[in-house]
């Protein structure tokens, strides 16, 4: 067989834009014909679902640690080499656990909740985190609220602690960060496909078992054309919650997560903090639900405020574009953040948004490796929970080396070994 690569990626989300940047740029894939092509369903282009609408935490404390210990390292790389601070918000952050009470405040929401219809999950996103690991505790002054933390009201704060030592928290902006970072492999020759990918082609008569031949998909500009096939040596399906329904053997389910984005008014200067809070409600507040709330916060850069509530059970629908936004979910996160805040209160909602987070059914994963039992030529990479933007740089650290050397050798992925999976 030719040394020529033709690799295909499909899911234009983090995990696929950083695997082409990697592929793009190793050192084995320059002054090649190698070709890496990225296909993408949604009719607005990349990163339309969780990688545009996440928080954008980049940990040390995250998990699965295999990652973690490699992605956090690439993270600052990439900032620091291609001005990430500038391109995609990335800078370092204060990390906090928040507890306190809410206030009654005037206003007139459009909803008192979520649908009901559907099962609240956790997103459970500090299961990583070392509860005996150091914390700098120097900006907490003696209330338990920082003394710099200007977005929240101080009297309505119980408790304060930092999460992590400085350092080990930061943050990108996800959608600027996954556009970016496909840019920059189209730089060096990655192209994107605008289709729905609806098979990967396996030829079972090959010697040495089935092998990876190509993608069919449908052209998003003209779905009722004929499929197309685009031919391929390898094939990396990363398509995040959607990856079963072209992998049907893929243990790999969906959670829906509503996050809503905030403009304080002009002028105000929010502090760069991101809190895990827990909220004991006031009355008026989403009256006949729960009597607490965990929102997550993020301060960004541009003095935008993201903020995400728990996830919920509902089904994966045909395409990204297809995500229902739950209105009563997202006026229910409006709400409790904005019990504890008047300066948010005082300002804008910019977004009320849904996304779908991968999530292994069996436990464990991701699920990052080549998929040899199925066919030669095919690596997964899905099931990254709500650390995909954390953990795409290592993960696509991994499969490039993976699929150009044939060995992984940044770091040890047994564990996530799609052998374990399937």
């Amino acid at each position: 067989m030719s040394d020529t690569k033709h690799i295909v990626i499909v899911g234009g989300g983090i995990i696929g834009c950083t695997t082409a940047y990697y592929l793009a740029t190793h050192p084995l894939t320059a002054n090649t014909s190698t070709t890496i092509t990225l296909i993408e369903a949604s009719k607005h282009g990349l990163a339309q679902g969780a990688s545009g609408k996440a928080g954008g935490l980049v940990a040390k404390w995250a998990y699965p640690k295999e990652l973690v210990d490699v992605s956090f390292k690439e993270h600052v790389r990439l900032a620091e080499e291609h001005d990430g601070a500038a391109r995609w918000g990335w800078r370092f952050v204060n990390c906090g656990s928040w507890e306190g009470r809410g206030e009654p405040f005037d206003h007139s929401g459009s909803a008192s909740g979520a649908d009901g219809r559907h099962k609240r999950k956790s997103l459970e996103k500090t299961l990583g985190l070392d509860s005996n690991s150091d914390t700098d505790a120097a900006a907490v002054g003696e209330s338990g609220h920082p003394d710099d933390l200007n977005w929240v009201k101080p009297s309505l704060t119980d408790a304060y602690s930092p999460m992590a030592p400085a350092g080990a928290t930061a943050q990108v902006h996800p959608y600027l960060f996954t556009t970016s970072i496909f840019a920059l492999a189209q730089e060096k020759g990655a192209r994107l496909v605008a289709g729905k990918a609806t098979e990967i082609a396996i030829d079972a008569s090959v010697p040495g078992g089935p092998r990876v031949t190509g993608v069919t998909y449908t052209p998003t500009d003209a779905p009722d054309a004929p499929p197309r096939t685009i031919p391929a040596t390898h094939v990396v399906l990363a398509a995040g919650a959607w990856s079963p329904r072209i992998l049907p053997a893929l243990p790999v389910a969906g959670t829906r997560a509503h996050s809503i984005t905030l403009r304080p008014p002009e002028g105000t200067r929010v502090a760069p903090y991101v809190l895990f809070t827990e909220i004991a409600l006031p009355p008026g507040v989403a009256p006949g639900g729960p009597r607490r709330a965990s929102p997550e916060i993020y301060a960004r850069p541009t003095d935008e405020v993201y903020c995400c509530g728990p996830g919920d059970d509902a089904a994966v629908p045909d395409t990204v574009d297809d995500v229902a936004v739950d209105a009563g979910a997202c006026e229910s996160i409006w709400e409790h953040v904005m019990s504890i805040s008047p300066v948010l209160r005082a300002g804008t909602v910019d977004k009320r948004q849904a996304c779908f987070l991968p999530v292994v059914e069996a436990g464990g994963g991701p699920i990052v490796g080549a998929a040899d039992k199925i066919a030669k030529g095919l690596v997964v990479a899905t099931g990254h929970t709500c650390w995909g933007i954390c953990n795409a740089p290592g993960t696509a650290k991994a499969v490039a080396e993976l699929v150009l050397t044939g060995t992984v050798k940044c770091a040890k992925l047994d564990r996530l070994k799609p052998s374990r999976f399937l």
